[in-house]
């Protein structure tokens, strides 16, 4: 018997300021806290799968680095990518794409804390 893997279970962005990493994610994405979390974390109550922002792990270091993330997409979904984006606009958000048809619906890319590029898709 062998053991294997079902998929994702948990994704966390390493940040070096967790609070206004969080605070993006709260007030202009509009994820809700979940009711606990470890002292160097901040978890959203995201379904289906949770996603945090944390401190670095141990020997992780951020300085210096300019393109946090690359090589790995993360995609958010939303009801309304089309509002979602007006508002990511209006709020001064770094680097926010047009809107285009994909696959899985309209979708645009912008530039979210300490750099990370974020993608976002539905309705």
């Amino acid at each position: 018997m062998t053991a294997t893997v079902e998929g994702p279970d948990f994704i966390a962005l390493q940040v070096k300021d967790v609070p206004a990493a969080a605070a993006f994610f709260e007030e202009r994405l509009g994820l809700p806290r979940a009711p606990a979390a470890p002292a160097h974390a901040v978890v959203f109550a995201t379904s289906p799968i949770p996603f945090a922002v944390r401190e670095p792990l141990p020997g992780v270091d951020l300085d210096g680095v300019t393109s946090p993330g690359t090589g790995v997409a993360l995609w958010l979904r939303t009801t309304d990518a089309a509002m979602l984006r007006e508002q990511l606009v209006a709020a001064g958000t770094e680097d926010v794409g047009p809107l285009q048809d994909s696959p899985f619906g309209p979708v645009f890319s912008f530039t979210g804390p300490e750099g990370y590029r974020l993608t976002v898709h539905g309705g």
